[in-house]
């Protein structure tokens, strides 16, 4: 008779703490930075060395 009771007593606590409690979320305002990213020098690299091989293709070319 002591174990109803008690699962019943158990079961409206557990209700009533799960009803009380009260939880806030609050977002803070996020900045956004721009990125700046250079890729010119990637081409140049790449213009420099298709002109330096540049020649050593024509020279194969007209070895064969």
């Amino acid at each position: 008779m002591i174990k109803p009771i008690l699962l019943i007593l158990a079961a409206l606590f557990a209700l009533t703490a799960a009803g009380c409690t009260q939880h806030r979320v609050e977002v803070a305002p996020v900045e956004v930075k721009p990125i700046h990213i250079t890729i010119d020098v990637n081409v140049k690299v790449d213009r420099a060395l298709d002109s330096f091989f540049g020649d050593i293709d024509a020279a194969e070319e007209q070895i064969r």
